[in-house]
């Protein structure tokens, strides 16, 4: 007998000839404009960009469609009267044209909290300040290897909220999920995982708290017969167990956990009840450095009540680095450059230095997200034979390495260069042969590049054509 999503087709039969807003015209929503068309909601489109910046292609699907829109910076001063608001993530609910619609009795809801409300199967969450990616694809990975059809999304991979009618009970959603998705969130998944919880995008959210308060949405609607696996390593993470209502597994690469996964003396271990099993050496791991291995103790953790645990570790072993993730992209003259754009932040560039034994020289820089770079002075001397620096940061991740060179009385060499091929041709000249050459900006991408992809893909392009 075919499966029918009761859920979604309620919902179905609730938005026609709603009021719906859709507000931002990014990925995760543009598949939201084709659906609800066919399912004839009154649908009127805003974004911050004006008509000449909307892509054509978008501006004629909304003009065949019949649907109203409000474009420019003061574009929600028009949001007033609907039944039901989808919000891109980036546009938080704290908003006050929102929170006005919210006490109106408007839903507002984003693409992903819908599909995750009316999955019908299992739903694996992960979130984090660093390692999400990472550690949602290998999840992913383990579950297709032991013979799950899965569905991959959220903040990587393509929308799925329009292609929930094909997801059947016995699947499984796994979701990588963004403090702007979680916040306001009103569902968590079966299974969550918070890799930690450092200082990002400060430059967004109101303070810390609101962040760190945006990530506990993961956990904070499970129930007593959910798992939830937390990082033994950070504060932040470890105290969630407090909050936490169901089940709660730790992973560590520092204490010896009584229960839970640790990374010890360059083996992956279960501990259970005190008792240790070797699961797997770090060197016959492809990935790179005690923060991967903590992404997979969590990955092993995530999926140990789903699948056998050899199948966990094959699929670990032969698991290779997610594009622009201290992504390996040549070697030149002994010297091996590697990409790791997707660092936008201190903690992580300090986990991609901390992967290597070799000298370094790394080009750093970027867009800034107010956040501090004084954590990053010491493991750059530490590590760092030369620094290059671009960008809006290139001015902090100066004065903070400076200032702890001073202190400490060691120098490196340091440049400043005015945009990243500039930064490649300075690399080239100075790296000596056994040393690598990082490319990874603790910074976000906007200040010079769409996004972190598209930067890491343009170091590719001009590192291949050395």
């Amino acid at each position: 007998m075919e499966y029918i999503n009761e859920k979604l087709v309620e919902f179905n039969n609730y938005i026609k000839f709603r009021k719906v807003a859709i507000i931002g015209l990014g990925v995760s929503n543009i598949p939201l404009l084709d659906y609800l068309y066919d399912k004839k909601a009154q649908v009127t489109v805003f974004d911050t960009k004006s008509y000449d910046e909307i892509p054509k292609e978008i501006l004629d699907k909304i003009t065949a469609y019949s649907f109203a829109f409000s474009f420019g910076t003061d574009s929600l001063s028009k949001l007033k009267g609907f039944d039901l608001i989808f919000r891109s993530p980036s546009c938080l609910p704290t908003k006050p044209e929102l929170e006005e619609e919210a006490k109106r009795v408007a839903i507002v809801t984003t693409e992903v909290e819908l599909l995750m409300k009316m999955c019908p199967c299992t739903v694996i969450g992960v979130t984090g300040s660093d390692g999400k990616t990472t550690t949602t694809s290998l999840i992913n990975a383990i579950l297709q290897n032991a013979g799950f059809r899965t569905h991959l999304g959220g903040n990587i991979g393509t929308p799925l909220f329009t292609k929930l009618n094909e997801f059947r009970p016995e699947d499984i959603l796994v979701l990588e999920l963004s403090s702007f998705q979680l916040m306001g969130m009103e569902v968590s998944p079966d299974i969550s995982v918070i890799t930690n919880i450092t200082p990002n995008h400060l430059n967004i959210h109101k303070d810390y708290e609101e962040y760190i308060d945006a990530k506990k949405n993961i956990f904070k609607f499970q129930n007593e017969n959910d798992i939830l696996v937390l990082n033994y390593d950070n504060e932040i993470t470890r105290n969630c167990a407090k909050e936490a209502k169901g089940k709660v597994i730790f992973f560590s690469s520092n204490e010896k956990l009584e229960n839970g996964y640790i990374v010890e003396n360059n083996v992956i271990k279960k501990c259970e009840d005190r008792v240790r099993t070797h699961l797997l050496n770090t060197d016959e791991i492809i990935l790179r450095g005690k923060h991967n291995y903590q992404n997979i103790a969590a990955a092993f953790a995530a999926t140990e009540s789903l699948v056998n645990m050899d199948t966990a570790i094959e699929t670990a072993k032969n698991f290779k680095p997610v594009e622009h993730r201290i992504e390996f992209v040549r070697e030149i003259n002994k010297v091996k450059w590697y990409n790791d754009s997707a660092s936008s932040s201190p903690s992580r560039t300090i986990s991609a230095l901390n992967a290597f034994d070799e000298d370094i020289v790394l080009i750093a820089g970027g867009y800034d997200k107010n956040l501090d770079y004084s954590v990053i002075a010491k493991p750059i001397l530490e590590k760092v034979k030369v620094l290059i620096l671009i960008g809006q940061t290139s001015g902090k991740i100066f004065e903070a390495v400076k200032n702890e060179s001073d202190k400490e009385n060691k120098k490196i060499d340091i440049y400043m260069c005015e945009n990243l091929n500039k930064s490649i041709d300075v690399a080239y000249k100075n790296a000596k042969p056994g040393q690598v050459v990082l490319f990874s900006p603790a910074s976000a991408s906007f200040d010079m590049f769409k996004d972190f992809a598209d930067r890491g893909k343009k170091f590719k392009e001009a590192v291949n054509s050395i």
